[in-house]
């Protein structure tokens, strides 16, 4: 074999891993393991059931102040993780930390949830939490509106999936906020 004809070759397998290489690096925030779903927002479609195991992940270096984090917050405060709404601030510290790791041990001991207690809000934990969202009112199909409450140990409070599909809950301070990545309006 010519060297020419080896340098073909070995192009050729060099545009193939470089191409392998760039699908991967595009699929991985939605295909890594719990990293993140790739929407700007908490949304669902179709169905009620599922819609947020395919959430991103909320931490401390990961959408730390955002108003995800603040819809996170509202859970841990329904279910009494968290003491007063002026917790819910959309910041996910110290606080909110030792807050989830809380909420996941309990669920996994009262409920059988199986959820890591790492204190980092994932596919499965969100997914978790879900089973505590409950529809009102409205319906489920494209361009409509649906009407859900958290319904916690302690309180609850109202969120919605609008017609786009993306999620609204009422924060701390009683305003409606989209349940937004990469923003924080909620305080």
């Amino acid at each position: 074999m010519s060297w020419h004809t080896k340098r073909i070759k070995l192009g050729a397998c060099m545009v193939g891993a470089l191409t392998a290489a760039v699908l991967v690096v595009s699929t991985t925030p939605a295909a890594a393991a719990g990293t993140y779903s790739g929407l700007a927002y908490v949304y669902g479609t179709g169905e009620f059931d599922g819609d947020w195991g395919n959430e991103g992940i909320l931490q401390r270096t990961t959408h730390a102040s955002s108003n995800a984090t603040c819809l996170w917050q509202m859970i841990l405060w329904a279910d009494g993780e968290l003491d007063s709404k002026s917790k819910v601030d959309g910041v996910f510290g110290d606080g909110t930390y030792n807050a989830t790791r809380a909420w996941q041990q309990r669920e996994n001991v009262n409920y059988g949830a199986g959820l890591t207690v790492d204190g980092s809000v994932g596919k499965g934990t969100f997914a978790w939490a879900q089973t505590w969202l409950q529809v009102v009112s409205g319906g489920e199909g494209a361009g409509q509106t649906l009407y859900l409450s958290y319904n916690g140990l302690y309180d609850h409070f109202d969120a919605r999936r609008l017609p786009d599909g993306n999620y609204e809950f009422v924060d701390g301070d009683g305003s409606w906020r989209k349940a937004g990545y990469d923003y924080r309006t909620c305080s």
